[in-house]
């Protein structure tokens, strides 16, 4: 690459916080500039948005794009996508990333469609590295990781001669990064330059609905997976994390099956999730689980089969049926926990 190279993160903002997945974005930018000798870029669109500029640097960027109009107080694909578009063009960013969150998926494919970039979906993992095809070598790309084949492989994409390089990415997979509150930066303003036609969507009213569960804010995690049996069984599973003040989590196979919904699916087509305690209950343990929570500080594994992959990375291991282990478990915790 020649010139200077430059990481953009569109800063997604809901109820005028920046959300999580955009801090997250902005630490990994910053690793990701810094290999590549370059800088850090966040893009944020809104309306009286400036109180939000000092965490993006802090966090990580050298500069931010502030883009503040009353057309952009609330989402809308068509004038966000305008604006992001435009900037994209007259700029040439070398990265811009994403949340995979409705928006990001949303918007990263309009712009990198308008702007004919490539753009790699729901990366679990990004990388700075090299590439070689037909004798000609390509420096400093990025690369692109995502589970793919429904999570049965994972897959390393490149875009050698596309630009800029667009990947949306999952929340909690990146980690949060300490912010730096001794980074300063400087703040570029821009004025949106719409067309008739991007404003013909009004929004009249919006609601929220909070979360059921927030796995990536969990200290204590218990999941259940194909070994509970049924969706009765997962009973034990909340009474488990109720007792102990934790979330309810599951694996891919357990939310096939319908034992629970997806929104508690943890793992590589899931969340990642980093808790104090991650208590695995009939989890065989496949790659795709393992590779969402094998960052857990203690990893507790219930199972019947002794050879379960899951032991494998457990600092605890019960083999027994969790239909005996758990009601053992609360009653223990309930007479000498606190």
């Amino acid at each position: 690459m020649t010139g200077e190279c430059e990481v953009w993160v569109f800063v997604e903002v809901n109820r005028r916080e920046i959300a999580s997945v955009s801090l997250e974005l902005m630490s990994k930018a910053r690793e990701l500039a810094d290999q590549l000798d370059g800088s850090v870029c966040g893009v944020l669109l809104g309306h009286e948005v400036d109180g939000l500029v000092e965490s993006l640097i802090h966090y990580g960027a050298d500069r931010v794009i502030l883009a503040d109009h009353p057309e952009l107080a609330a989402y809308r694909t068509l004038p966000y996508a305008r604006v992001i578009t435009q900037l994209v063009e007259e700029r040439d960013p070398t990265i811009v990333l994403y949340g995979a969150t409705p928006v990001g998926r949303d918007l990263a494919p309009r712009v990198a469609s308008a702007t004919r970039a490539g753009l790699t979906a729901d990366c679990t993992s990004l990388e700075i590295g090299g590439f070689e095809r037909r004798g000609k070598a390509y420096d400093d790309l990025l690369y692109q990781i995502r589970p793919a084949f429904g999570g049965n492989i994972i897959a390393t994409i490149v875009n050698p001669e596309m630009h800029p390089q667009m990947a949306t990415v999952r929340k909690g997979v990146m980690g949060l990064g300490e912010p730096d509150h001794s980074r300063s930066g400087t703040v570029e303003r821009v004025t949106p330059d719409f067309e008739p036609e991007d404003l013909v969507l009004e929004v009249l009213e919006r609601e929220m609905c909070p979360p059921s569960c927030d796995l990536q804010g969990a200290s204590v995690i218990v999941a259940g997976g194909a070994g509970v049996g049924s969706r009765e069984n997962f009973d034990l599973i909340r009474r488990l994390a109720d007792v102990l003040g934790g979330e309810v989590g599951a694996s891919r196979a357990a939310v096939d099956a319908g034992f629970i919904s997806q929104e508690h699916q943890v793992g590589q087509t899931g969340t990642t999730v980093r808790p104090r305690l991650y208590i695995a209950c009939g989890i065989s343990g496949a790659v795709q689980h393992c590779a969402g929570m094998d960052q857990s500080s203690k990893i507790v594994a219930i199972n019947t089969d002794p050879d379960a992959p899951i032991f494998d990375i457990a600092h605890y291991k019960i083999v027994g049926d969790l239909k005996d282990v758990i009601p053992r478990l609360i009653e223990a915790y309930q007479e000498n926990g606190t």
